[in-house]
């Protein structure tokens, strides 16, 4: 004996034989996915609850779902058999995603439905469940007005004989100067209010005022304008 395994003998040690799927069961496995799917309806109705984006994407909403479901299958499959784990880290290795992620909060739920996946997958239902109903508290809790900071920005465009009639109205405001533009006689400013409230008239007293072209208030997240 050389102390190592011959083909044969590996064969023997039935490492290649389906017998080492018995663990998993027909119904171990409809279990498994049936509290996956919970799981994943969960973060489903989170994302959709706690979205403050522009467009809310259904599309994406739902790849979470079949994320988890996905990811389940995945563990599920290394975990009952380690050659069929090898060969899965092979064709994972391949595939490249080249999906544009542009909202860091997208990022955190798609490692929310695949560490949902992954405990599930491994039959620790009670990580899944428990985790996944502390994390979506979490966000709900974070996803109200009051823990927000919302900035708006105050677009004017005026002439040089509409800056009196301005300045007082401004003057009321809680405001920081982002940026300002000054060309052929008319100037355009960028202000930013951190309060703004349901009181919104001073747009349209700043509008009616002989000598200002425009004014525009928007909502600004850091990456865009609503």
């Amino acid at each position: 004996m050389n102390g190592r395994l011959g083909l044969q003998d590996i064969f023997k040690e039935g490492i290649f034989e389906l017998g080492n799927f018995q663990n998993l069961s027909l119904i171990n496995i409809l279990i498994g996915l049936c509290i996956t799917l919970i799981v994943a309806l969960f973060i489903f109705y989170i994302y959709k609850i706690t979205f403050q984006g522009v467009i809310y994407s259904h599309g994406f909403n739902t790849s979470l779902v079949l994320l988890c479901l996905v990811t389940c299958l995945v563990i599920m499959t290394i975990s009952s058999n380690i050659v069929l784990s090898l060969g899965m880290v092979g064709a994972l290795s391949i595939v490249r995603f080249r999906a544009a992620i542009k909202d860091p909060k997208d990022i955190v739920f798609m490692f929310w439905a695949i560490s949902a996946g992954i405990a599930s997958g491994a039959g620790i239902y009670s990580i899944a469940l428990g985790g996944s109903l502390f994390i979506g508290m979490v966000l709900m809790i974070m996803s109200r007005r009051k823990f927000q900071v919302t900035t708006y920005l105050l677009i004017i465009k005026y002439e040089e004989n509409a800056k009196a009639a301005i300045l007082p109205i401004l003057n009321k405001l809680n405001y920081v100067l982002k940026s300002k533009t000054v060309s052929n006689g008319k100037t355009e400013l960028t202000l930013e209010l951190r309060k703004v409230g349901d009181n919104t008239s001073y747009v349209e007293s700043l509008s009616q005022i002989d000598g200002v072209n425009s004014s525009i208030l928007v909502k600004y997240n850091g990456d865009y304008a609503e």
